[in-house]
């Protein structure tokens, strides 16, 4: 027999056996009295769709029998078409997800705010508590404030879906990356130095400071006795702020904020922080970015690939999904981690990273 179910403006509420038929078995609703369940409009649209439903009655709107063309069509969120569409792109690839939120979900599980849908490991279900990611969908042309991404310092949803304009979906996992290395070591001081118009030399540096902790590069190219060190405005600030070089480290970011603006405030922060976490950020130009970065470097001789990708944005950055899913291709494609600096007006930072994810 083909269930019927009937929409209160909320939820819609399925009889007879839609217990046993849809929610023990196959996870969607979440139970009420007897064996009537309760269904979310988007698994409702996804049982109409399978024909598993035969219809919804839309009480609000007078009792008019809907069909998934219908209710598709007549729904007030502007977001539910891509909401649907990942629904059931995730029901398609074995999974069961629900709403994110209480009643869906069984007492106790906690779920981010700003995650649409609660994804569950494969062979589980919203009545075992466990919760594989929480997930956020949004479309193509939904902008993404960077401090949406973060919740108290934690990922605001597990995953991002990004729906684009042919219903083509693209899954990003969402996370807080550990920034740390072992490439910390003690700085010469007073390196004679000298400050041209957007970079520094350093006279006669000790050889470690280029062969151990890798700032700068040689005047001379790669055969050297003693290299004479080429260095950017943001490694000199740094060595100039800890006293390794004779010039005044006021005088070097005065220089950076000449050629970058503000962005250069912010990118020495993230410089700093990263020094500071013994590890070892150099330019990430030709990736894009603003840092590659080697986690430990015992050698430049013997340097392996750098890990991560860091971009330098303001907190209040807002991302165009299609930036995001071209940062993380191309991090992607030379086997690199995306991350997001989030700078604030007083140089605090977050950090956020972004991977390619298959559900």
């Amino acid at each position: 027999m083909t269930l019927e179910g009937r929409f209160d403006g909320d939820v819609v509420i399925v009889g007879g056996d839609a217990r046993q038929r849809f929610y023990d078995s196959r996870g969607y609703g979440y139970p009420r009295s007897g064996n009537e369940i309760a269904l979310a409009p988007v698994e409702a649209a996804h049982l109409l769709y399978r024909e598993d439903l035969g219809a919804v009655v839309d009480e609000p709107g007078g009792g008019e029998r809907l069909s998934f063309r219908s209710l598709l069509a007549s729904s007030p969120r502007p977001d539910f078409g891509v909401q649907f569409l990942v629904y059931a792109d995730v029901r398609s690839r074995g999974l069961y997800l629900s709403p994110a939120a209480s009643p869906w979900l069984s007492s106790g599980t906690a779920v981010p705010d700003a995650a649409d849908f609660a994804v569950f490991p494969r062979g589980k279900g919203p009545q075992d508590g466990v919760i594989q990611y929480a997930l956020r969908v949004v479309g193509e042309r939904t902008t993404v404030p960077a401090r949406s991404l973060l919740s108290a310092g934690e990922p605001a949803a597990d995953a991002l879906a990004v729906v684009d304009e042919e219903s083509e979906i693209t899954y990003f996992e969402v996370g807080v990356p550990t920034i740390e290395g072992t490439s910390a070591t003690a700085l010469p001081t007073d390196v004679e130095a000298d400050l041209l118009a957007d970079r520094v030399i350093c006279w006669d540096p000790p050889r470690t400071l280029y062969e151990r902790t890798f700032y700068g590069q040689p005047l001379e190219g790669r055969t050297y006795e003693r290299p004479t060190l080429q260095c950017s405005l943001l490694e000199a600030a740094y060595l100039a702020q800890a006293g390794a070089l004779s010039l005044s480290a006021s005088a070097v970011i005065a220089r950076g904020r000449d050629v970058e603006g503000e962005r250069f405030d912010r990118r020495l922060a993230v410089y700093t922080a990263l020094r500071e976490a013994g590890v070892v950020p150099k330019t990430g130009y030709k990736f894009g970015a603003d840092f590659r970065t080697y986690a430990d470097v015992d050698d430049v001789e013997d340097l392996g690939h750098s890990e991560l990708l860091i971009r330098v944005v303001p907190h209040d950055h807002v991302f165009e999904p299609r930036d995001l899913a071209l940062d993380v291709r191309l991090a992607h494609g030379v086997r690199k981690r995306l991350v997001f600096a989030l700078v604030d007006a007083d140089g605090e930072i977050e950090w956020v990273s972004l991977e390619r994810l298959t559900p």
